[in-house]
């Protein structure tokens, strides 16, 4: 904590950056800098993302057995390609650097694949890791903030140096989480082995509908229903949900939900109508409000 007012707070995280959090406004804090500005300054921070075996012993991997044996989906996560060197640079900088400073991009992605890879290595040598997942968010409404060619260059090897690892040993579920419309690199994507995409923002042009149609069950989903209807109309939301919710989408391979949290302004009357008619239309009994409560998400 740098500074606390009754308008905000000025706190470091654990990356380095100074973040301002408006209290009236905001629940996500805005960096006001960034660690990682060129070569010397990643030099003096490359060592909290190497190897260092000493760390291990926070890993629970005789809990992870456990838990899996008991029926537990194992999940591990990766630093997305794109989404480590916005952390540490910021939007602007890490996409100018793609074009600018190569040499350092190209070890600040080297340096992490290295380290999961022998992360996961040690640990599903163990025990099988059911789902890897990993976080990108590297697109707005308008697109991608680097295309195709850049990702294939510099994300690629790393997907697929950590995927084809866990394939061989039995993961079948490979998650990308990324916001914005993401269809000009779905592909590539797919190439470096992605075979699940959320939350499939409508807000931003994807629809998983359309996707659907495109790849078939080549690619499985979560999310995809648009958050923003909740807060109209009923007659809105139920259109909404005929769309997304129709017998091909029921096929399998979708995991629906709306696509991020709830925003403010949906009423109760209207969040319990989402649900209702969604598990009318998914063949779902339907939820008691008063006995179950409403405390989170029912399906």
């Amino acid at each position: 904590m740098l500074e606390e007012t009754d308008e905000h707070i000025i706190s470091r995280d654990g990356l380095g950056r100074t973040n301002k959090l408006v209290k009236s406004s905001a629940s996500i804090p805005l960096p006001l800098d960034y660690p990682v500005k060129d070569m010397d300054s990643w030099r003096k921070i490359k060592h909290m993302y190497q190897y260092d075996d000493s760390r291990m012993k926070d890993i629970d991997i005789a809990g992870m057995k456990a838990q899996s044996e008991a029926g537990s989906l194992v999940c591990a996560w990766i630093v997305g390609g794109f989404d480590i060197a916005r952390e540490l640079m910021g939007d602007e900088a890490a996409c100018l650097a793609y074009y600018d400073d190569i040499e350092l991009m190209h070890d600040i992605i080297a340096t992490v694949s290295e380290t999961a890879y022998i992360v996961l290595d040690k640990v599903s040598s163990e025990v099988t890791i059911d789902q890897l997942c990993t976080h990108e968010d590297l697109a707005g409404k308008s697109g991608p903030l680097i295309g195709p060619v850049m990702v294939k260059e510099f994300i690629l090897p790393y997907y697929r140096k950590q995927i084809d690892l866990l394939a061989s040993r039995g993961t079948r579920l490979f998650s990308q989480d990324s916001d914005g419309n993401i269809t000009p690199v779905m592909d590539v994507f797919m190439d470096a082995g992605i075979n699940i995409f959320y939350p499939m923002e409508p807000a931003a042009g994807m629809d998983i509908v359309e996707a659907r149609k495109k790849y078939g069950k080549r690619i499985a989903y979560k999310g995809g229903i648009d958050k923003h209807v909740l807060r109209t109309t009923k007659e809105n939301i139920k259109k909404e949900l005929e769309y997304k919710l129709q017998p091909m989408m029921l096929e399998g391979g979708i995991v629906f939900s709306n696509d991020h949290r709830v925003p403010n302004g949906v009423s109760l009357e209207n969040y319990r109508y989402y649900v209702d008619t969604a598990r009318e239309l998914m063949g779902l009994e339907p939820i008691s409000h008063e006995e179950k409560g409403w405390t989170r998400m029912a399906f």
